[in-house]
């Protein structure tokens, strides 16, 4: 269970307060699909971040099972971040010179876990996402639904218990956005990952099992 309370954040440019989001409560349960969903500029990746632990909140609180992530040491925090929680953004940011495999296994290798482990994990991560045959390929060598797919494969090596998608269809065309949402719900499904994705994708929102608006750095429930 995730417990959002009283969220608030608030940027400074040239002097001037700019309130992206304007406190609000929000309880997401264990294994739910929900789509956020609002013009650009709303606040929908400023919350992931948030909600991701990469930023703080300027006011609020975030419950992890009961337990305020962010009154924790940037350590701890960090390693929870890593362990827990895995990200895909509408750029994939893969390294170019490592291959799928190696892309994928990276996560892992950071977290200590032996080469092995390792590249074992990622191969089997990778063909339950149809990779099987592109293990070896680099980045320029995959399709940008590929490369989506790879991405999606370095967020899952460590198991994660949520998964946070920033527009994870915005660069790809409709049939092979169509295959990446088939994943993110399947990997919902059959992994029971809390799936949490901000989109413009009204075909993929609809899919979800909960869609939340953001306007003006308030939410608002769509259905």
């Amino acid at each position: 269970m995730i417990e959002i309370r009283n969220l608030k954040k608030t940027f400074t440019l040239n002097g001037n307060k700019i309130e992206v989001l304007r406190g609000f409560d929000l309880e997401i349960s264990d294994g739910q699909s929900i789509a956020i969903v609002g013009v650009s500029g709303a606040g929908k990746s400023t919350f992931l971040h948030i909600l991701g632990t990469l930023d703080h909140p300027t006011e609020g609180e975030i419950l992890f099972d009961g337990v305020n992530v962010f009154s924790w040491p940037e350590k701890k925090l960090s390693g929870f971040r890593n362990s827990k929680i895995g990200f895909v953004f509408q750029f994939n940011n893969l390294l170019p010179e490592f291959t799928a495999l190696e892309n994928t296994m990276i996560p892992a290798l950071i977290s200590r876990i032996n080469t092995t482990d390792a590249k074992k994990t990622a191969e089997e991560i990778l063909s339950e996402l149809g990779l099987r045959d592109r293990l070896n390929h680099k980045p320029g060598e995959l399709s940008g639904g590929e490369q989506q797919r790879v991405a999606l494969a370095r967020a899952l090596i460590l198991k994660p218990q949520v998964l946070l998608a920033d527009e994870p269809t915005g660069n790809l065309d409709t049939e092979t956005g169509k295959k990446i949402e088939d994943i993110l719900l399947y990997l919902n499904q059959t992994r029971g990952i809390t799936l949490i994705v901000a989109t413009h994708n009204i075909s993929l929102a609809e899919r979800m099992s909960k869609q939340i608006g953001l306007r003006d750095g308030r939410i608002y429930t769509r259905g």
